[in-house]
Order: structure tokens, then C-alpha cells, then sequence
């Protein structure tokens, strides 16, 4: 990996055979090679962002258990469940750490005013927009690379997901350690590891996002985006899309 990590440049886009070098590696890899080759090259400028769902547990212990000592902040719409910032406690109590809190300027008073009231409803994609997406761009302007929770398993527009990626859109190296994981192996790790988790999960929530935007769902059919703005097309927040195909 020393001679991938020389000819790697922050903050400029990566080259087509590079990624393909890289990501020919891990593929053959397992988590902890490529959050050890991100701390090797990157350091604290290296960050892992997670909304608390199995993914997130899962790499936040394998942080905690390597000794990678990088920020790790979660994206605050003011919509969350009291169950999702729960157990943002319970993880910070749990394993000595502090997690970043980040959000928009705009508070949601602010955005009814300017945008009408329930902005989720009416543009859920400018909703996603300001709340989420613009507070990233700002929150990794100074970052190098991004840790994420996306697998390909998750859905068809994560299929493609490699471990190492460039974002055009944040101008930071994006990694996705678990790329190749299935549900059922991340929450066998969980369980396994006695890890917390959001209790919504056993209430038929396989994912959960805004309160105004995720739904308890019946039956998934694999589908472990199935809860997420139902009633529309909209299957992503938008931070993820530019790495997506």
C-alpha cells in the first residue's frame, strides 16, 4: 500500500487507476485494512460520519477497538428520533468518546418562513438539501477523507459502492469500509459484540432517518432502505448520490 499512499494527493481527485488499485486490495481485504490505510495516510484529517444506524455501530467499535482516535460527527436535522439521540448518548458513555454534532444554521422556524411550513412534504429534496447536505459540505471544507456506513447491499443506488472513492461534491477521498458486508453479517457482528443499537430497528424500522420522513414498514423484502420517504421516488438524502451511478 506504501507506493498507492505516495502517489496519493488530498483534496485533488483521484485518478481512475489509482481507485482501481486501491479497490482491487480491499476487496480482498476486511474493514479494519482499509480504516488502518485511511489512518496511515489521512490521520485526524480522516473522518467518520454516522446517523447511528448498524453500519455506524459497527465501525465506531472497530475505531475504538484499533485505537483510531479521529472525530466521528452525525448530521442534526432537528428531526431526529429521541431514540437516535439516546443512543448517540449511550455510544459517547459507552466508549469514552464525543461526537460531533453538526447542522444548518437555518432553524427549522427559520426555513418555514422562508420555504413554508413542512418543507419535508412539499421539496423533500431541498428539505434533504439544507438540512443536510449543505451542513456536510461546510463540516468536510477542511476534512480529507470521509469514513461512511454505505454498502452495496443496502440498495440498487449503493450497488456500485467501492471502498475508496473521490467526492466531487465534498472534494474529499470517501471511504466505505463495509462496502462488500451484507445486513446480515453487520448485525451478526452487533449482536456478537453486544453493541447498542436504535431499539426502532425491532419495531419494523430497518432504517431511520426524520422523523417526518421514515416509516415502520411490514415487510422489507430485502429492502434495507424500505421506510424512507414512502409515497415518493426519493430513496437517497442526497449526500451520498455524487459517488453513486
Amino acid at each position: 500500500m506504501d507506493s498507492i499512499k505516495n502517489e496519493l494527493v488530498p483534496n485533488e481527485e483521484l485518478s481512475d487507476e489509482l481507485l482501481s488499485g486501491l479497490n482491487t486490495q480491499f476487496e480482498m481485504a476486511g474493514p479494519d485494512e482499509v480504516l488502518l490505510w485511511g489512518y496511515d495516510t489521512f490521520g485526524a484529517e480522516m473522518v467518520l460520519g454516522t446517523g447511528f444506524g448498524p453500519s455506524g455501530m459497527f465501525l465506531i467499535y472497530r475505531l475504538w477497538e484499533l485505537g483510531v482516535e479521529i472525530p466521528i460527527f452525525y448530521l442534526d436535522t432537528h428531526l431526529l428520533f429521541d431514540e437516535t439521540y439516546a443512543l448517540r448518548d449511550r455510544v459517547e458513555e459507552r466508549f469514552n468518546i464525543q461526537i460531533t454534532r453538526v447542522s444548518s444554521d437555518l432553524s427549522l422556524d427559520k426555513q418555514a418562513q422562508k420555504h413554508g411550513e413542512k418543507l419535508w412534504q412539499k421539496d423533500p429534496n431541498k428539505c434533504c438539501h439544507l438540512r443536510k447536505v449543505l451542513p456536510l459540505r461546510n463540516y468536510l471544507s477542511d476534512k480529507k477523507a470521509w469514513i461512511t456506513g454505505v454498502r452495496r447491499s443496502q440498495s440498487e443506488t449503493r450497488k456500485s459502492t467501492q471502498y475508496v472513492e473521490w467526492d466531487p461534491e465534498n472534494e474529499v477521498v470517501k471511504l466505505n469500509p463495509l462496502a462488500n458486508y451484507t445486513t446480515k453479517q453487520v448485525w451478526n457482528y452487533i449482536h456478537s459484540k453486544n453493541l447498542p443499537y436504535n431499539p426502532l430497528h425491532d419495531e419494523g424500522y430497518p432504517s431511520i432517518g426524520c422523523i417526518p420522513c421514515t416509516d415502520a414498514v411490514e415487510e422489507t423484502a430485502g429492502d434495507e432502505r424500505a421506510g424512507r420517504w414512502n409515497g415518493s421516488e426519493k430513496t437517497e438524502c442526497g449526500i451520498h448520490l455524487s459517488t453513486q451511478q
